[in-house]
């Protein structure tokens, strides 16, 4: 094997090696943005889970005070 393609060689598995770095590299980054989707997800989950609690607190306090006074 003469030094021209031992050249070659040694390109390719370092150009191999920079497309299996850059695929990781997007992996992660579409991992980090689904992680960031399920967070607000579940953020807005709990925002409306905690205004359905407060309105169903001010109804049967409201229903409480009519049925007494």
């Amino acid at each position: 094997m003469d030094s021209k393609e031992k050249n070659i060689k040694d390109n390719e598995s370092v150009n191999a090696d920079m497309i299996a770095n850059s695929l990781k590299a997007q992996g992660r980054e579409r991992h980090r943005e689904n992680t960031r989707k399920i967070n607000r997800l579940w953020l807005w989950l709990g925002v409306l889970i905690l205004i359905a609690i407060l309105l169903y607190w001010l109804f049967s306090m409201g229903l409480m005070e009519g049925i007494a006074g």
